[in-house]
């Protein structure tokens, strides 16, 4: 009888810390921000230190978090906001995720070269940059001018290994084009980032198009979103997380500066994913449609 007690306990224990190295704590950081970058950075900096306090590990921001919202225009004068991707921004926070052993997204204006884009630099917990992901769907709409300032990005759908979770990023207007979501799932992202600046439109289509990616990648996709009213905009905040089966992990945040705080369980991906094996039975051979540009009268050419 004792002996079944101690065996009992046992498995308890490891199950408990089996449970342990597959739980991760994420925050999204909505923060307004003003015209004066160094004073965006500086903030930023703060709620991340508090995230960190309350057991983030994966911290990322909102899209281009160290500038207003610029494209809100054309303005030739707004280039000089850009950046380096180990500028500034990026090696200030360097040290801070080395200091406290945390990965962060940095989403910022890129210029590398004569070439700008609309990017999210990774960096992982020893300080190193692992890479970014240059948003690859560039709208131009009025007050989202985005065209003006940013090509397309360059690097793909890079998967970026962290020291807690492999993951991946789509920058608001991507995740309206699922591909992007499928690819990254593919090839081993296990968390979506989203970094959004999203006014006036409803909360309701971003979870859904968002739930909708979620689930049929079986992946968590956490989204933050800007916050705070600028000349000609009102971000509206409300960052959320997903899971693997499209449900929400908690209420979204609030439209005012804040932390979203979420736990996540790596092993519940697997679990899903087995009942619902969306991955397994794709049939990619017959896909290929998706690669030729079909026009709305069926004519078609072949996308380079």
């Amino acid at each position: 009888m004792t002996r079944h007690q101690n065996s009992v306990s046992i498995f308890k224990i490891f199950h408990v810390l089996g449970r342990r190295e597959t739980l991760l704590k994420l925050a999204g950081i909505q923060i307004t921000c003003s015209e004066e970058k160094e004073r965006n950075i500086e903030k930023a900096i703060r709620f991340t230190k508090i995230a960190i306090e309350k057991g983030a590990q994966i911290i990322c921001f909102q899209e281009l978090f160290t500038t207003h919202w610029f494209p809100r225009e054309m303005n030739k004068r707004f280039f000089s906001l850009a950046e380096k991707a180990d500028g500034l921004t990026i090696d200030t926070m360097r040290r801070l995720a080395k200091e406290y052993g945390v990965a962060l997204i940095c989403p910022i204006f890129e210029i590398e070269e004569n070439s700008f884009y609309n990017s999210a630099v990774v960096i992982d917990a020893d300080g190193e940059i692992l890479g970014s992901y240059r948003k690859i769907h560039v709208p131009q709409i009025p007050l989202w001018e985005e065209r003006y300032y940013f090509s397309s990005g360059n690097h793909g759908f890079p998967v970026f290994e962290t020291k807690f979770a492999p993951i991946g990023i789509q920058i608001c207007w991507d995740n309206f084009f699922p591909e992007g979501s499928r690819i990254l799932a593919l090839k081993g992202a296990k968390i979506l980032f989203s970094p959004t600046a999203a006014a006036f439109a409803p909360q309701r289509r971003w979870e859904t198009v968002i739930s909708s990616n979620a689930i049929a990648n079986g992946v968590y996709i956490f989204r933050v979103n800007r916050v705070g009213s600028e000349e000609k905009q009102d971000f509206y905040g409300r960052s959320f997380c997903i899971s693997p089966e499209g449900e929400l992990l908690d209420k979204p945040t609030g439209m005012k500066d804040s932390i979203a705080l979420i736990e996540v369980d790596l092993k519940n991906i697997d679990k899903t994913r087995k009942e619902w094996p969306f991955l397994r039975d794709r049939r990619p051979e017959v896909y290929r449609e998706i690669t030729e540009n079909i026009e709305p009268n069926g004519s078609r050419s072949r996308l380079e």
